[in-house]
């Protein structure tokens, strides 16, 4: 298959065998950049050392290939600590990595979500704005787990949230500046039943599948639940899990991301624990067919 083709015939890649690559990461967001699939993770450690990303790319989602260090907190004024969950984007040429840093407790602590910019999807990326986009909590969300998308009609949203809320943010055309929505607001509150963190969005078939983690992101019970909308602002019933631990598998499975490599082609990217390991910040990156029913439901997700 040419690297810029879409499978149509149904059928699945060869995997790489789980965990796809060596060390300790979480919170994966992935995307197809320039015909490569692309995977940028968190870099699982104590927060005083989780300061740096690095990302991962593949031709083939068999043989993955590391970038170390596309984004380092030396590059980010603002930044002090606990650098996680980076989103990024592509758009008019750019790449813009969404992440959030210092993990601040309330509107009194310096941090929050905030925005790099690069020219290639290996970066260097360099902070845009010298400051956080996010710096508040908003209706009782924790501004943490940014998510961006971009609808079909060139809408961009940033997806977040921590502490058990969830808002969206447009982004404007330069994607480093918040807008509003058509009351006037900047902050539109979605929370779904059970939310936790860990936002992310899909849209197939005209319909907005929302996700996100429950449980506590330290033990084994962290897990992907889902809603679907007809609107990417919601409202967000929500349907139920379809990732969770496999006690012969692997425990603390969540907060995912995903890759359509072909019209019916899904999978989801995601952290978990092996089995042998007791440190929380043990996590490993796995990748698994995602499929969905004939009515539209996302199947629950078989760990390999």
């Amino acid at each position: 298959m040419a690297k810029h083709e879409k499978r149509t015939d149904g059928k699945h890649a060869q995997l790489a065998p789980n965990p796809i690559v060596p060390g300790w990461y979480a919170d994966p967001e992935a995307r197809i950049f320039e015909g490569r699939y692309w995977i940028y993770p968190t870099y699982s450690a104590p927060y005083d050392e989780q300061t740096f990303f690095d990302a991962f790319y593949s031709e083939d989602l068999a043989k993955w290939t590391k970038v170390e260090r596309i984004l380092d907190i030396d590059r980010i004024p603002w930044a002090k600590r606990a650098l996680w969950a980076p989103s990024p984007i592509e758009r008019n040429g750019r790449y813009y990595l969404y992440f959030c840093a210092n993990d601040i407790q309330s509107d009194d602590e310096y941090g929050g979500i905030g925005v790099a910019v690069a020219d290639k999807p290996e970066g260097p990326f360099r902070d845009a704005i010298g400051k956080p986009l996010i710096d508040r909590f908003h209706h009782g969300a924790q501004p943490i787990d940014p998510h961006v998308f971009i609808d079909d009609d060139g809408t961009a949203y940033l997806y977040y949230g921590g502490w058990g809320r969830c808002n969206v943010v447009k982004l404007k055309e330069d994607m480093i500046s918040l807008g509003r929505f058509e009351d006037g607001s900047t902050y539109a509150e979605i929370t779904p039943d059970q939310y936790v963190e860990g936002p992310c969005m899909v849209k197939r078939k005209g319909l907005y599948y929302f996700m996100w983690a429950e449980g506590g992101w330290g033990g084994p019970d962290y897990s992907v639940a889902y809603a679907c909308a007809s609107s990417p602002l919601g409202p967000f019933d929500r349907v139920g899990k379809i990732l969770e631990q496999d006690p012969d598998v692997a425990t603390g499975a969540g907060h995912h991301g995903f890759i359509q490599a072909g019209e019916e082609e899904w999978y989801i990217v995601y952290h978990r624990r092996p089995l042998t390991e007791t440190d929380r910040n043990h996590r490993v990156l796995c990748l698994d067919v995602m499929e969905f029913s004939e009515d539209g439901r996302i199947l629950p997700v078989k760990m390999t």
